[in-house]
């Protein structure tokens, strides 16, 4: 099995820590690739930065597609920018960081709280619980205000930061799991876990056990409705390569 993580950033060492977070949890036989877009943002903190990144998660998709012989894909920021697009370029599974750590965490609790960077991505994690219909599992959105880079560039203050509103989340909001709102915070779950003393999932590692579930059950992308391929058609200046997408044809 090969599942490929798409980091939407530009941000290597980001992608690189992902990709470690991720190979720690494969099962033995899968095999993990990390890769990301050529052009875009350095971090994702708002709606414009989603937008951006969404094209080069479609473009990493195709890309993948070309090579051939991927079996899912991972878009790991917590905003999932592009999932549904993504979604439509492959039959692979395509599974985004949000919705999976959503999933688990209703596993494992009736309530639980997601701790993230800025609070203006809390407002982006709302509207995901809301289009995914976890709105009622989740008890709160809380911010550690720190820009995504902190977690690279200035990792002790970051991971305080996010104990500190975990332990807040779990002594305040009833709940009893909590939910890591970052892709950047992948190889952080295991310290914060003994930290807090409660259910820690984070997303990159939700989802890449969701995929080899997906894959290993022989499911994948339904072509049936929405998600079908892509109707061919012209693009026109700096999208004009998509003009040529070699596509299997829509319904």
């Amino acid at each position: 099995m090969h599942i490929r993580i798409i980091n939407p950033n530009t941000t290597a060492s980001m992608t690189a820590a992902i990709h470690q977070a991720a190979q720690r949890q494969a099962a033995a036989s899968t095999t993990v690739t990390a890769t990301q877009p050529d052009a875009g943002p350095v971090s994702i903190e708002s709606h414009f930065d989603e937008a951006i990144s969404a094209v080069g998660v479609a473009e990493e998709v195709l890309k993948g597609e070309r090579e051939g012989g991927i079996d899912a894909y991972v878009v790991a920021c917590f905003g999932d920018p592009g999932l549904l697009a993504a979604r439509e370029l492959t039959r692979a599974p395509v599974i985004g960081i949000a919705e999976a750590a959503f999933h688990l965490a209703t596993l494992v609790s009736t309530r639980f709280s997601i701790v993230t960077t800025l609070g203006r991505t809390g407002i982006i994690a709302e509207h995901l619980l809301e289009q995914y219909g976890f709105r009622h599992h989740c008890r709160r959105i809380r911010a550690a205000e720190i820009p995504v880079l902190d977690l690279e560039h200035h990792p002790d203050a970051a991971f305080t930061r996010i104990v500190e509103e975990c332990c807040r989340a779990r002594d305040e909001d009833g709940i009893g799991a909590i939910v890591l709102g970052c892709g950047g915070m992948a190889n952080l779950t295991e310290e914060i876990s003994r930290e807090v003393g409660v259910p820690v999932i984070e997303g990159v590692s939700a989802a890449l056990k969701l995929a080899e579930s997906l894959v290993s059950l022989g499911l994948h992308t339904s072509k049936h409705g929405d998600l079908d391929y892509p109707r061919p058609k012209a693009f026109t200046g700096k999208f004009s390569a998509l003009s040529d997408l070699k596509l299997p044809s829509p319904r």
